[in-house]
């Protein structure tokens, strides 16, 4: 037999906590169309990723990838930063 490959989904985004032990929660930002009217709509997701190092600050852009669950909400794991906020 073999084995499904998943294809890991990676997604850029902000991070508004870095307060838990390896443990961010990044802001990710999405633009859809309304349905109806056909205007732009900006609309955004919390997500929790793991971060082994605890390398990340409040505002640094970073990229997180799918992972197997980590716990009840976490399920991406961080890739890599993107852009460093300098405080």
């Amino acid at each position: 037999m073999s084995e499904a490959v998943t294809k890991l989904r990676t997604i850029s985004g902000r991070v508004v906590s870095n307060k838990m032990d390896k443990t961010i929660t990044v802001l990710v930002e999405r633009v859809v169309k309304h349905s109806v009217y056909g205007k732009y709509i900006k609309r955004s997701t919390k997500m929790m990723a793991h971060d082994e190092n605890n390398v990340c600050q409040e505002g640094d852009l970073v990229s997180i990838a799918s992972c197997r669950p980590l716990s009840k909400n976490k399920t991406f794991m961080l890739v890599q930063v993107l852009e460093s906020s300098n405080k």
